[in-house]
């Protein structure tokens, strides 16, 4: 419990007794007795009362009054119960702002409870990093460190820096930034994420990002983007707000003009119309509707979902077609080296040691290459590559890379690139390569415009991509679409493994944004794109909503994303979709909810049979109940 809240309960006490003692004195004591100054005595005790419960109201209530923002909740609540006052209904007055001061302590202790989880997150900032420098240890500021320095992780202490471990063993627990709650072992050479806390053995790690563009700085800018952006109901909330009080302070005037000139009692109109003002207060809307939205985001958060706004939520739940990269999204991304295949003319030349010499063009045209196949390709030949002999290198996008070495030119990518770098009989050499490749992709080379052969890359399918799939069609998902820019082949067999509808093979990033924008116009715009790489970025723009894998993901896919799974599961797109069908669900049930018992307890108030009892639950316990409500979206 916050500080702030701790207060408002103690005020909340004291004018409560107050406010009790007055009731006695001057509803039980002073009626009985018929002694004024008892009667003054409690009377005073109301006016006391009254500015202990709502002085911070009164100041809201005129201050917004001063800077032209009249109409609110706390207007409305200032001329109920100045209206009361004036009609001799003191207990009533008192008992209005009792209430809602209540209604708002819930309200505090609610929206408290659905920051935890995001304050979880914004707690993932690290306080130093242990660096070594001239053979001594020194806590410094992470933003003081730079890409390759040192550091020291002891047992117990927050990873403050993205790096690669360098020596030592541990335990990582992740939980903050993933949202899976087993710890994650690493050993040499392995990877560790800014945010995570080191559970057991000291590690040293090398730092491969500055702070600027960590982990953690990526996930606490994902936070503080998701509570600036609203959902379509909030928004809704915001403008109703706005255009309704006004409307319900000129209808209560109405009330009592129109009651007051047809029966001659004006106090009993005036009444009616302080109550009328007292039901039609919106708080249960402002309140709930953004607290509901809160909720869920938070909620999502802990499962490792981060959704960037209330916003993402509308779409999220609307979307029935689900389009997804395939690299890295669908497959695990770690590629392989199968079977090798030189040309003719290579085995000509080289014989035996053809396929070794294969595998050197690639690996050295790919040396300056970090992406999973490149890896894969320099992970096979396993032999040190002195770059310095490789100049001109260029990668040409969605085709593959160019490099000049030992003087000779070389190229290295799918059949697009071969096309464009062969003529037409050396193109058709590619034709010889194996037909009966089930899966995979296909990486051909060539030396100076003759074809040299090409490499077999196999990727495996994730663990849980079948089953994940399965799920979205249970969550209205009914078309599902795979992009690759691998071969007719590859794509084929992944899109029948997994139950994929149907493929675009061969695609470039350019490519992809034609596909998307196809199946948006096919799908009307209920469309959600997956993918974790720096080509996917346009794509996840473009879509409706841009969903990213992974928070080892590329900066720019990230950024271009409006929701940001941090671990590689399939089966967090399905959970977050639950996510926001139930948030939107609480919502809906939210709005029906506190204007079907306003809209009632108005018709009461104007026809005589509701009293400001009736308006205290209209108003505050109506926002009780929805803030109840509401937080059914953190769970």
């Amino acid at each position: 419990m916050t500080k702030k809240l701790k207060r408002m309960i103690k005020r909340i006490a004291i004018g409560a007794a107050v406010a009790m003692a007055a009731f006695i004195l001057y509803e039980i004591v002073g009626e009985k007795t018929g002694i004024s100054y008892i009667k003054w005595t409690g009377l005073g005790l109301y006016v006391a009362a009254y500015i202990i419960l709502a002085a911070d109201v009164l100041k809201a209530a005129f201050t917004n009054i001063i800077h032209g923002k009249v109409f609110d909740e706390h207007f409305l609540m200032t001329v109920a119960t100045f209206g009361a006052f004036f009609l001799g209904e003191y207990t009533e007055a008192v008992a209005v702002i009792l209430f809602y001061q209540v209604g708002e302590a819930f309200q505090s202790y609610a929206v408290n409870r659905s920051r935890k989880s995001i304050k979880a997150l914004m707690d993932i900032r690290p306080d130093y990093a242990r660096i070594v420098r001239d053979g001594a240890e020194y806590e410094v500021d992470p933003s003081e460190v730079s890409v390759g320095d040192m550091i020291i992780i002891k047992p117990g202490e927050r990873v403050p820096l993205d790096g690669i471990v360098r020596s030592g063993a541990s335990s990582i627990d992740t939980a903050a930034i993933t949202g899976e709650s087993l710890p994650r072992d690493v050993f040499e050479n392995d990877p560790v994420v800014s945010g995570c806390v080191n559970l057991s053995g000291v590690i040293n790690v090398e730092v491969t990002s500055d702070f600027a563009r960590s982990t953690v700085s990526k996930v606490l800018e994902l936070v503080e983007e998701a509570s600036a952006k609203k959902g379509k109901a909030e928004q809704f909330i915001t403008v109703f707000a706005r255009v309704y009080t006004p409307i319900v302070v000129g209808a209560a005037l109405l009330l009592i003009l129109a009651g007051s000139f047809i029966t001659k009692d004006i106090s009993t109109w005036v009444y009616r119309g302080m109550t009328f003002l007292l039901i039609s207060c919106p708080c249960a809307l402002v309140i709930s509707i953004p607290l509901s939205f809160f909720g869920g985001i938070g909620g999502a958060g802990k499962k490792g979902i981060l959704i960037k706004g209330g916003n993402y939520m509308d779409v999220l739940n609307k979307v029935s077609t689900l389009v997804l990269d395939k690299t890295g999204t669908i497959t695990k991304g770690n590629f392989a080296l199968g079977e090798i295949e030189p040309s003719d003319s290579l085995i000509a030349r080289f014989g035996d040691s053809a396929e070794s010499e294969l595998i050197r063009m690639a690996a050295i045209s790919e040396s300056y290459s970090t992406h999973p196949i490149a890896v894969s390709i320099l992970n096979r030949y396993g032999k040190e590559i002195d770059r310095s002999t490789v100049s001109d290198v260029k990668e040409i996008a969605g085709k593959g890379v160019a490099a000049s070495f030992e003087g000779h030119t070389y190229y290295v990518g799918n059949a697009k690139l071969m096309k464009d770098v062969l003529d037409e009989n050396e193109f058709n050499e590619t034709a010889k390569c194996s037909s009966v490749i089930k899966d995979g992709t296909l990486v051909y080379v060539a030396e100076d415009g003759l074809f040299a052969g090409h490499l077999h890359i196999v990727d495996e399918i994730k663990d849980d991509a079948v089953a994940a799939l399965k799920e979205c069609r249970k969550v209205g998902i009914d078309t599902i679409v795979m992009l690759t820019g691998d071969n007719e082949k590859t794509a084929e067999a992944v899109s029948r493994d997994v139950g994929i509808d149907r493929f675009y093979a061969n695609q470039s990033p350019i490519d992809k944004v034609d596909s998307i924008e196809k199946i948006l116009n096919e799908a009307s715009g209920k469309v959600a794109f997956v993918g974790d790489g720096i080509n996917d970025a346009p794509v996840l723009t473009r879509a409706v909503v841009g969903i990213a894998m992974g928070a080892m993901g590329s900066d720019a896919a990230i950024e271009a994303a409006d929701v940001v799974i941090m671990t590689d599961e399939l089966s967090k797109i399905v959970e977050a979709k639950r996510i926001a069908k139930k948030t939107l669900r609480i919502v809906k049930e939210n709005i029906w909810f506190a204007l079907g018992i306003k809209v009632l307890v108005l018709i009461l108030a104007a026809l005589g049979f509701a009293t400001m009892w009736a308006a205290i639950f209209a108003d505050v316990g109506v926002a009780v109940i929805a803030i109840l409500i509401s937080m059914r979206a953190l769970k």
